[in-house]
This record gives C-alpha cells, structure tokens and sequence, in this order.
C-alpha cells in the first residue's frame, strides 16, 4: 500500500484576496474550482508545474470573522531557484513575517495568517 500527498487545505476568509496572494507570492495558478449548489463553500486548488502537489483554499459563506489561527505552528515549505528574488519579492510585498539567517530561510505570511517556509534549491 502506498499513499502519496495531493493537497493541503487553509480555510480563508477573503477568497479573491488569498487567490491574488498566492498567485504573486509563490506563482500559483488557480487549477480547478468547485462550488457548493446551495452556496455554502468555495474549494479553490491552487498550483504550478514545478510539483503536482496542490493548495486548497476553502471559502465558508457562512464565517462572519477572520480565523483564528492560535498557537498553529503547521506550515507548507516552498523550495526556490531564486532565493534573492523570491526574498526581494516578498520584502517589496511587506509578507516576510520571520526570518532566520543562520538556517538561510525566511517564512512570509499569506493574508489570513497562515505561515509559508521559504528554502533555497540544494
């Protein structure tokens, strides 16, 4: 038995907001959408070439408030070719929430508070 890894899932507050976020921070596509019949959620998948693996943003038309995210350390990792550019990028966007140079990587958060490792290729 195998098992392979196709998606991660945040919840988002302001879809249109997180879709433009991860399209010009980490150059994502939206790749396939599905709405709920009544309404009730949005599941947008987000990706690129470099990796099959997929971001699901999740819309609740029924949440009023940002989420609270607490003390939730989970985080995606994203591995760049061009970490300077990545890093300039990010600085000019006002995303870069921490960064660590002794490991040589940084973290950016997208607009709901969600953490996102930044890594230089190996």
């Amino acid at each position: 038995m195998n098992f392979k890894a196709v998606h991660n899932n945040y919840n988002v507050f302001d879809l249109n907001k997180s879709i433009d976020f991860y399209q010009k921070a980490l150059g994502l596509q939206e790749v396939k959408r599905h709405q709920a019949e009544d309404g009730s959620f949005i599941l947008v998948y987000m990706g690129n070439d470099a990796s099959n693996h997929l971001i699901e943003l999740t819309w609740l038309r029924d949440m009023q408030r940002p989420y609270q995210l607490g003390d939730n350390e989970i985080h995606l990792a994203f591995e760049t070719d061009d970490y300077q550019a990545a890093h300039k990028l990010h600085e000019e966007m006002g995303c870069i929430c921490y960064e660590n140079p002794g490991m040589g990587i940084y973290f950016i958060s997208d607009p709901d508070g969600y953490w996102i490792e930044i890594i230089p290729a190996k």
